[in-house]
């Protein structure tokens, strides 16, 4: 089975690119120097209407991953939100000072993305032992979980998400994502077969970051 490849944008620009070069799902955000935050209405509205599978990101602020009950209605709503627009699935992850996973906090999460698939995202990489995000994205009703390995990129983090693989056992979908490209990703995958990898296949011109097409098309090809 050929692993497939989702990408992360920000933009329309961003969406034309993943159109052009048939990603096979897109990660809808805003701020992505931020490492990824809620998108706005109108990149929602845009992407909603191309045909490829979608998920959203629910991240109302930059920083870390600690939230409070006045962040907690704002990404219900914003769950809400997304889900209006017809996306298959959306993104999150809340973690506590201490270390690990804020299971109450995301069980409300969870809950409320009723019908929606459920990615847990690079929380899990702050965490003290990122190994046991599989045990609880596993119960509490993920079906993927976006990790480095608890690294600063995948490639160095391989091991351990290798080791997350195992222990998922096909129960949840464990996706290498930051850092990967087209000179790395094979690496990644030889080490372990994943049947998702996720990046952004971004350049930068000047000050902007873009997604870039050729660049998508070149992971493409190293992972198929």
């Amino acid at each position: 089975m050929k692993t497939k490849l989702e990408i992360c944008v920000d933009s329309f620009d961003g969406i034309d690119a993943c159109i052009k070069g048939s990603v096979d799902r897109i990660e809808l955000c805003s701020s992505l120097q931020f490492g990824g935050l809620t998108p706005s209405i109108e990149v929602l509205e845009f992407a909603s209407q191309c045909k490829i599978p979608l998920r959203a990101m629910i991240r109302p602020k930059k920083g870390g991953f600690f939230y409070t009950s006045d962040d907690l209605k704002q990404m219900l709503s914003d769950i809400d939100m997304v889900r209006s627009f017809g996306i298959e699935g959306v993104v999150f992850g809340a973690t506590k000072p201490n270390g690990i996973l804020d299971i109450e906090f995301l069980e409300e999460l969870v809950a409320h993305s009723f019908g929606l698939n459920k990615t847990l995202h690079r929380a899990v990489d702050t965490l003290n032992k990122t190994v046991e995000s599989v045990d609880v994205g596993i119960q509490l009703g993920f079906d993927t979980i976006l990790s480095s390995g608890g690294e600063d990129n995948a490639l160095k983090g391989k091991s351990v998400l290798s080791e997350m693989k195992k222990k998922a056992l096909g129960r949840i979908q464990i996706m290498p994502g930051c850092g990967v490209s087209a000179a790395n990703a094979k690496q990644i995958i030889n080490y372990c077969h994943f049947d998702w990898i996720h990046s952004s296949c971004s350049m930068h011109k000047n000050a902007d970051r873009y997604t870039d097409v050729e660049s998508i098309k070149s992971l493409k090809n190293a992972i198929s």
